[in-house]
């Protein structure tokens, strides 16, 4: 198991919960507005953290933190993942898995498993427009269907959200989210940052993954998110804006 990065308490990636978040390496889409270009990119130049270590970090822990996070790159790329929830499941850890839902008969394993106390699924944008979204000239939405069905309706506690970057999604983007995932149990709108880690500024060209304008993307301010906020709100039981002041 390649484990990237460790963080060792967080108090807001986990609702409710104080956790520690695990980084896993590698991930199948090229979001241009990504801040680990590093681990989506070139996860084995990236730091590495032994299995051993995490685990005897977790054990000093257990009575201290509530759970644990898991996120990427995208998580469920793997094939080591069941055996490392499970892992820390023993421990008497809950668990929270970050995923881009594109993996959806794997996630259904997980939460079949009791493996998964919180899901957190990114949107990256409407279904029409998630190819040049997710930086790929092709792609096959009806995996992110399957996986927003089965969040749904699986049991498991969770959360939407969507990384709001100007140049990418529109007022009307976020209406036609709101249309496809009505009735969902909460949805967040993530403030995009721009930084010189995003995936946009490391690949080379269009054929690495990062179609034009891709270059034009940047922040909406504070008053747009929350107008973006209150156009969504009827379709969603909690919305909630991240990174705005």
């Amino acid at each position: 198991m390649l484990i990237n990065g460790l963080q060792k308490t967080t108090l807001l990636d986990f609702p409710g919960k104080v956790a520690c978040t695990i980084f896993l390496g590698g991930c199948n889409f090229r979001c241009p507005f990504c801040q680990n270009a590093g681990l989506v990119l070139a996860p084995a130049d990236e730091p590495l953290i032994a299995s051993e270590e995490l685990f005897r970090f977790l054990k000093k822990r257990q009575g201290i933190l509530d759970g644990v996070c898991i996120t990427g790159g995208e998580p469920l790329l793997n094939p080591d993942i069941e055996a490392l929830m499970t892992d820390i499941r023993s421990l008497g850890y809950l668990i929270k898995l970050d995923t881009n839902g594109y993996f959806p008969e794997r996630l259904k394993r997980l939460t079949a498993m009791g493996l998964v106390d919180y899901i957190a699924m990114d949107i990256k944008a409407p279904l029409g427009e998630y190819a040049r979204a997710v930086g790929l000239r092709v792609f096959d939405a009806a995996p992110i269907e399957e996986s927003v069905r089965h969040i749904m309706s699986c049991g498991v506690d969770y959360e939407f959200r969507t990384t709001a970057a100007k140049g990418l999604i529109t007022r009307d983007g976020f209406i036609a989210i709101g249309e496809w995932l009505r009735g969902a149990k909460r949805y967040f709108i993530q403030a995009f940052r721009d930084s010189d880690m995003l995936i946009c500024k490391r690949l080379r060209s269009v054929e690495d993954g990062c179609p034009p304008p891709i270059a034009l993307l940047a922040e909406f301010d504070g008053n747009e998110l929350h107008a973006f906020a209150d156009a969504v709100r009827p379709y969603f039981g909690e919305v909630g804006l991240r990174g705005v002041d």
